[in-house]
């Protein structure tokens, strides 16, 4: 990310609309949620992060070509398993997108499996084949659109 979304939400009150939606920030957001859960202000962040993607899609105002790639296999992931693949995540990224760089991110992988943060293979969550039909629903919504 070039900017932490605390930096976003500064450079969206300092009038700095073509460098946030220029900024590869959104795009990197994987919508966990985490960061609105524990927000002490309750601010809806992963909801802003979406809102800042379709105004710069809508403007094309992003030319970063490895953000958006970051987005969908996020949302390859989680069509195909229900929940996010952190470790395949990263790989086919930094396969794609820079593969000089994943030497410095070993460190940070290594401990992220050791403290169990990170797993190796993905697993699925129950009812899956729920959310694939809920999923093609919105898709075929979405087309009709």
């Amino acid at each position: 990310m070039e900017h932490t979304p605390r930096h976003i939400f500064a450079m969206m009150r300092a009038g700095m609309r073509r460098e946030v939606l220029s900024s590869n920030t959104p795009w990197f957001c994987v919508s966990c949620y985490y960061c609105t859960v524990r927000c002490p202000q309750e601010i809806h962040i992963t909801d802003i992060m979406y809102t800042l993607k379709r105004m710069a899609v809508q403007e094309k105002m992003y030319d970063d070509s490895a953000a958006p790639d970051f987005s969908r296999t996020f949302i390859t992931w989680v069509e195909s398993y229900g929940r996010a693949f952190e470790l395949g995540l990263m790989s086919l990224h930094i396969i794609r997108h820079n593969l000089t760089g994943a030497i410095r991110l070993v460190p940070m992988g290594i401990g992220m499996v050791s403290k169990g943060r990170m797993d190796f293979t993905p697993k699925s969550i129950k009812g899956i084949d729920g959310l694939k039909a809920i999923l093609a629903k919105a898709k075929e919504l979405e087309a009709s659109k």
